[in-house]
């Protein structure tokens, strides 16, 4: 999205962690939504997917957020706090992460004219 003006939002992103093995998180998905019940619909949305495959306990404990706890993190979005879902399948912990941000406005390339600097760059060859 081209935009003129920063813009408030929130950057979303769901990482994974191994709890039998020490290595790092991975980062599954992130997501830039531009209002809370954007952002807290990503979360749903997934949850939703994902939870015919969850354990007993972890599907249970999504459906537990989806119904009780996303009015929680809506209000505290609204607030621009940010927000945290976790839970637990088997061995795997996802968790969703809802930070609030300013959004900055990209430079557009198409039609402007660039710095003197910009035309002595000259690229390697490839090898």
């Amino acid at each position: 999205m081209l935009m003129k003006l920063p813009r408030w939002g929130f950057w979303c992103e769901c990482w994974t962690e191994n709890l039998t093995e020490q290595g790092p998180l991975a980062l599954v998905a992130s997501f830039d939504a531009y209002s809370a019940p954007q952002a807290d619909r990503w979360v749903a949305i997934a949850l939703e997917t994902i939870s015919p495959a969850l354990d007993v306990d972890a599907s249970s404990a999504a459906w537990e957020w989806m119904y009780d706890g996303r009015i929680d993190t809506r209000r505290a979005l609204l607030r621009a706090e940010p927000c945290t879902v976790s839970l637990t399948h088997v061995s795997t912990r996802i968790t969703w992460t809802i930070q609030p941000v300013l959004f900055l406005p990209l430079a557009h390339r198409q039609g402007t004219e660039h710095p003197a600097c910009a035309h002595d760059f000259t690229p390697h060859p490839e090898e």
